[in-house]
């Protein structure tokens, strides 16, 4: 029952993403006074580009072919080990959140790998870039997330998450330091203004979209779901690591369903704290990315002292 749950818990994951990036679009075209296109536009991009053959470059060799594959795998497989609306299942129990980060880590390595494979410039710079961004903001995450470990004594997503829910409702500061850091984070690994534009093709401000532009059919529809995907679990991560009330601590309907609504709500009011964002600032050059990124990291790390301070003196 525990892995048919799981199972059904990870494909929830990644069938839904396409909805939550779709209710992205429309809440963020509703604020702008424009046209918002369905909620299930993501799925019929998704299902068009499925349908197309890929066309691949002549200098392409077999890391090319295989970046698609191997960055959905990757994905899916982090999806499959973070609580949605279930603590205690048997997946979350395999890794822990540092292997998470090194699934994600793989994903990247080959995609900046494939952005360079044909030849052109424009996969040079943005693996180039992203290679940036990712150097400064896993450091970021990874203090964010030890800040984590160190209040709850493990690495582990779902054992945090029982003991976050088990002390209650308490001020944390170390907590408040962390999750301010993980939203900018957040924003830079999900390629989000102000850090990137997942709708430009301008030469001077692409990260992400430079180093797909090669792709196409099959293969951009991988890259796509699976930024999807990555998108929601940050999102995840976030209502369920700082705000873990309402998930579900056994397997009844009642409470898979109560779980589920509570995740809804959380995500809700997520995605319009992003809209918001997006529409107030606007996309900063790329190397202010390094200050932001910065910023981040000190907020983790003022979590992290204050965690440790507190303790001491209690």
């Amino acid at each position: 029952m525990a892995w048919l749950l799981a199972l059904l818990q990870t494909l929830l994951f990644i069938g839904t993403a396409p909805l939550l990036a779709g209710w992205l679009k429309k809440l963020k075209c509703r604020l702008q006074n424009r046209r918002a296109p369905s909620l299930f536009q993501p799925y019929r991009d998704l299902r068009k580009l499925w349908r197309k053959e890929p066309v691949v470059a002549h200098p392409a060799s077999w890391i090319f072919k295989a970046a698609p594959y191997i960055v959905l795998s990757t994905t899916v497989l982090t999806a499959s080990i973070i609580p949605l609306i279930a603590v205690n299942l048997p997946t979350a129990r395999i890794a822990d959140v540092v292997v998470l980060i090194g699934f994600f880590a793989l994903g990247r390595f080959f995609l900046v790998l494939a952005g360079m494979d044909i030849g052109t410039a424009f996969g040079g710079m943005g693996s180039s870039r992203e290679m940036m961004v990712s150097s400064l903001a896993e450091p970021a995450m990874l203090m964010a997330v030890f800040t984590l470990a160190m209040s709850a004594s493990t690495t582990n997503l779902s054992e945090a998450m029982n003991y976050v829910l088990h002390t209650g409702l308490v001020l944390r500061p170390s907590f408040i330091f962390a999750m301010f850091a993980l939203m900018l984070v957040t924003v830079a690994e999900t390629g989000r203004i102000p850090v990137d534009n997942p709708s430009t093709h301008l030469e001077l401000t692409m990260i992400h979209e430079a180093m797909i532009l090669e792709y196409g059919g099959r293969h951009l529809g991988m890259i796509e779901w699976a930024s999807q995907i990555k998108l929601m679990i940050y999102g995840v991560l976030i209502a369920n690591i700082f705000f873990p009330w309402g998930i579900a601590q056994d397997f009844s309907l009642e409470a898979l369903g109560y779980g589920a609504l509570a995740l809804t709500l959380k995500l809700v009011v997520l995605t319009v704290l992003l809209s918001l964002s997006e529409i107030i600032f606007a996309k900063m050059r790329v190397f202010r990315v390094q200050e932001f990124l910065s910023f981040a990291y000190l907020l983790s790390l003022l979590g992290m002292l204050s965690h440790i301070i507190l303790e001491v003196q209690h």
